[in-house]
């Protein structure tokens, strides 16, 4: 059975797209997609993350340009695999969030999953939170579900860290439980500061930050933020970790090198997911990364640092590029929709139970 996911995450880059084979044998991925957001459509969703005049249509319009690019990328797929439309059950999009407060009971994900469902002539399943969250859970991470599915190992005790605009593990635990949540920033500060200073919309493999030095008192600064010590089920977002939110830290910092603080903020993003790792998957022999902060190489060595007697790789020594993980995640919770089956996991959003997440908009 084929599926297609499509992801877009905190980091406003673009959208990634998976084209999966879900049957007896497993899970096969059978090829990728990448489709950059222009400049516009990135500031109209980084607008969108806070209060501000006309937001209904704002948000309209936006996801209508999301979601032609969502297409964009569903044909793409399509081509690259000489597939035909009709051959896809159904297409699972994240959609692309705005604002994540399940603490007051919503989590929105920017979508238009019908005119989605129109542009492709498949199925689509959408609203893939907010089912968890009417459930008393967080909505978030949704992933661990699908890192159990595909990277538990009996036995052994492993950690998958995603780190896209924001940070989450899951921990896969020898006994077969799963724990996880979100740690805190991933990318998102990370390339805000560089775009301020450089114009550019992240740091490559992390250069820029190899040329500054970490400053101790502004570290410490940062890392005293109550959420770090918050106990699970937690979960954030820009909500929290935003400009504004460094601006009044680097207040006190008024000579820091720009290059300075881009090392620093390379260096929360590697302590905050190295005190959740040692905090609960101790025991774990390898830390395996995915998404767009795989390939930083500053970070990587960073968070392998703060890890001695870990090894930290990236997915791609499971199989997996670290780029795809997400989109084959939003596939895999699309299978398990149409199966009925449910898709969270209430050891990590703290959900009342297991659930069926999603809406179906029919083609």
């Amino acid at each position: 059975m084929l599926y297609i996911g499509l992801m877009s995450g905190t980091s406003l880059d673009g959208v990634d797209g998976a084209l999966v084979d879900f049957s007896d044998e497993g899970t096969r991925s059978l090829g990728d997609a990448y489709i950059p957001f222009p400049a516009s459509l990135r500031a109209d969703l980084m607008a969108l993350q806070s209060a501000g005049q006309n937001e209904i249509e704002r948000e309209a319009l936006a996801a209508n340009q999301l979601v032609r690019h969502y297409a964009d990328c569903v044909a793409m797929l399509l081509g690259n695999a000489g597939i035909v439309a009709d051959a896809i059950v159904a297409i699972g999009a994240h959609g692309q969030t705005i604002r994540h407060r399940p603490e007051l009971g919503f989590t929105r994900q920017l979508n238009n999953p019908a005119l989605l469902a129109e542009l492709t002539g498949i199925d689509v399943i959408a609203d893939l939170r907010s089912r968890d969250v009417a459930a008393g859970g967080q909505g978030a991470p949704l992933v661990p579900a699908f890192h159990q599915a595909i990277f538990n190992l009996p036995g052994h005790t492993r950690v998958l860290a995603n780190i896209g605009g924001i940070s989450n593990i899951s921990v896969l635990h020898a006994d077969g439980t799963v724990t996880g949540y979100d740690t805190g920033p991933g990318n998102a500060l990370m390339d805000g500061w560089v775009l301020q200073h450089l114009g550019q919309p992240y740091d490559a493999n992390g250069a820029w930050a190899a040329t500054g030095q970490v400053i101790p008192a502004l570290l410490a600064e940062l890392l005293n933020d109550p959420y770090f010590d918050l106990p699970a089920p937690k979960s954030t977002g820009r909500d929290l970790f935003h400009a504004d939110w460094l601006n009044s830290k680097l207040s006190n910092y008024p000579l820091a090198k720009p290059a300075d603080v881009q090392a620093t903020l390379t260096q929360l993003t590697a302590a905050s997911l190295a005190h959740a790792i040692l905090r609960d998957g101790a025991t774990a022999e390898t830390v395996y990364v995915c998404g767009g902060g795989a390939q930083n190489a500053s970070l990587m060595a960073a968070l392998a640092r703060q890890l001695p007697g870990m090894a930290v790789e990236s997915t791609a020594a499971l199989g997996v590029a670290p780029s795809q993980v997400e989109a084959l995640a939003f596939a895999w919770l699309a299978w398990r929709f149409t199966q009925r089956k449910p898709g969270n996991l209430p050891t990590v959003t703290g959900a009342q139970g297991l659930r069926v997440l999603g809406a179906l908009y029919p083609r």
